[in-house]
């Protein structure tokens, strides 16, 4: 025996239908029997003295193409072999009905990322060949230069050499002045005075005045030393620091 199911698809199976797999149960009739489209109300009687045909002003009812279905949910027209409602999503195949929306389908908005911090001091790292002539060192000096200028953001800066075997990445990298210690010493700040700090470096930390002779004895290891403004810091074979307030050209250069 062959049934239309309720989508009007012939079918062999009195359960579910063989074409779209909504149940039939006791909405089956017999094949070839007109069964209107989910939707779509069955033709009546012309009202007398109308003609037949759509109510003026009334939408147009969604007709199927010849062997297409009628959407169950929202009435819309649709293939024959369509799995899915292309206007609200209906599941022709199982009958489920479309999920509501959920705000988490929504496209997030990004988050900008926070500004940079702009430096309001930097640390210049110079090549002394003064403080080299008295070091004895080894290695050959670099040609001394403009400096480096380092821009100081956090409070607190490690003055060494990077070791990534170890995880050290200090701020004021000194990497190629061998005679500085890996940890060498500890730059802190209260936003308005710097101290220095050794780290119980190998070969000291040096504090001096620009004005006066460089520094013979090094400073107390683990004793924090308040930098003047014209004071300056001496490490490795041939390295001179100088903490000073940023310029607002380097800072218009950070932003």
């Amino acid at each position: 025996m062959t049934v239309n199911c309720p989508s009007g698809h012939p079918s062999t199976s009195t359960d579910y239908c063989d074409v779209c797999g909504l149940p039939i149960g006791a909405a089956a009739t017999p094949a070839g029997a007109a069964v209107p489209a989910p939707g779509v109300p069955a033709p009546g009687p012309a009202t007398p003295g109308t003609p037949d045909g759509p109510t003026p002003g009334a939408p147009d009812a969604a007709v199927p193409a010849p062997g297409g279905q009628i959407c169950p949910n929202c009435q819309d027209a649709a293939s024959v072999d369509a799995l899915f409602c292309e206007n609200c999503g209906y599941d022709f195949t199982t009958g489920t009905m479309p999920r509501a929306a959920s705000a988490l389908d929504l496209p997030g908005t990004p988050v900008p990322p926070p500004p940079a911090a702009i430096a309001e001091w930097v640390v210049e790292r110079w090549v002394d060949p003064d403080w080299y002539a008295v070091q004895q060192s080894d290695d050959p000096c670099p040609s001394p230069g403009l400096p480096a200028v380092i821009p100081l953001v956090e409070k607190s800066v490690l003055i060494g050499r990077p070791s990534r075997s170890r995880g050290i990445s200090p701020e004021v990298d000194c990497g190629d002045d061998t005679g500085v210690s890996r940890r060498q010493a500890q730059l802190t700040t209260d936003g308005q005075r710097w101290w220095v700090e050794d780290l119980q470096s190998s070969n000291g930390t040096y504090v001096a005045n620009a004005a006066g002779p460089l520094p013979e004895d090094p400073i107390v290891p683990g004793q924090r030393q308040e930098l003047n403004p014209d004071d300056r810091i001496y490490v490795g074979a041939w390295t001179r620091l100088v903490v000073r307030k940023a310029t607002p050209e380097e800072q218009a250069g950070q932003a």
